[in-house]
């Protein structure tokens, strides 16, 4: 099958085309996908340069947001008909243990993300556990359908689950352009919050005011942390913080008494320092987000169907366009989300 692969950790080089890796066989459980579209995804980042603890084996298929075709189902698959469209969960887990039954599957001890360990979908086809198909939105495109599953998921994690956010909550979400940025937004307005957020430029900060941030900051020219202070003296309920180092001590002082900083990612390091002092006074709670619930997803996949939410696609390439499109992520180039559109 055509696929890219990566060869080695590093830079965009390593990742190469080829017409001729082996197809998947599905197992009993699983069900084999014919891939239309994957997203990317700062991971694909992280395991590409072995930036992670966890390193795959090699050749290694990244990609962790899938859209496509059930190509294939296991003899014991019931749920998953051939020929549907569907999307895929991006988390794996065993789906028997405590944590698995009671819905905490980003909890299990065996828990991967495809295209961490697993091989992803930067290819013609891809094999995962049936339970890990949804059907897709009938109002999306395929590449559309892509471009939500992974951040959406965390970011419902971070606010509904962690934050419990509220109606008319002040919700701080840096990086407004990023595909977590405009989940972020989105969701936090489905709570009717007023939502702070962040832009590299004007161009960038309009697009986040149209898909209904309240305000925008520029985190190049601003002194972020002063000026939301100024807007709200005594500080925000929420702050979502997937920067890491630039950004983490700004997040906690951007916060009111007994506010909460929802974290993930790290995208400038992860040495963030605190003053463990301001933390406990003011009972500031620190919540660490790994993904989220595969159960979420379906609630998440409905309400894109409703028009709750909508896909913030920026550009498409061509599956043999990995390395180019690795470079416009990197370069942060995009609003929302980049995706590959496999042929």
């Amino acid at each position: 099958m055509k696929a890219v692969i990566l060869t080695g950790f590093g830079g965009i080089e390593n990742l190469k085309y080829v017409e001729d890796f082996p197809k998947p066989e599905p197992k009993e459980d699983e069900v084999l996908i014919r891939v239309k579209a994957v997203a990317l995804n700062h991971l694909d980042i992280w395991v590409r340069m072995g930036a992670l603890p966890v390193k795959p084996e090699l050749p290694h298929i990244l990609g962790s947001d899938v859209s496509g075709v059930v190509e294939k189902v296991g003899s014991l698959v019931k749920n998953v008909k051939e020929g549907e469209e569907v999307i895929i969960a991006p988390g794996l887990s065993c789906g028997v243990c405590w944590d698995c039954q009671s819905g905490r599957d980003n909890h299990c001890k065996d828990y991967d993300i495809l295209g961490l360990k697993n091989k992803g979908g930067y290819a013609e086809y891809v094999a995962v556990p049936a339970r890990n198909v949804i059907k897709k939105p009938k109002n999306l495109s395929f590449e559309e359908a892509a471009s939500y599953p992974l951040t959406f998921l965390t970011v419902w994690n971070a606010l509904v689950d962690k934050a419990q956010i509220k109606p008319y909550s002040r919700v701080f979400i840096w990086a407004g352009s990023s595909g977590v940025g405009v989940a972020g937004i989105q969701l936090a307005k489905a709570f009717n919050a007023f939502v702070i957020t962040t832009a590299g430029n004007e161009e960038k900060a309009k697009k986040c005011k149209e898909l209904g941030a309240d305000l925008v900051f520029n985190h190049y020219k601003d002194d972020v942390v002063k000026k939301v202070r100024e807007v709200f003296k005594e500080g925000v309920d929420v702050v979502v913080d997937h920067i890491g180092e630039a950004t983490f001590w700004k997040s906690v002082q951007m916060l009111r008494k007994g506010g909460k900083l929802v974290f993930f990612g790290t995208t400038t390091g992860s040495k963030g320092e605190i003053d463990i002092r301001y933390v406990f006074v003011r009972e500031i709670q620190l919540l660490g987000v790994y993904m989220g619930s595969r159960a979420n997803l379906f609630k998440i996949t409905e309400l894109f169907e409703r028009g709750v939410f909508k896909p913030v696609v920026d550009k498409v390439f061509p599956l043999k366009e990995v390395p180019q499109a690795h470079k416009y992520l990197e370069e942060s180039k995009h609003f929302g989300k980049v995706v590959l559109k496999v042929e």
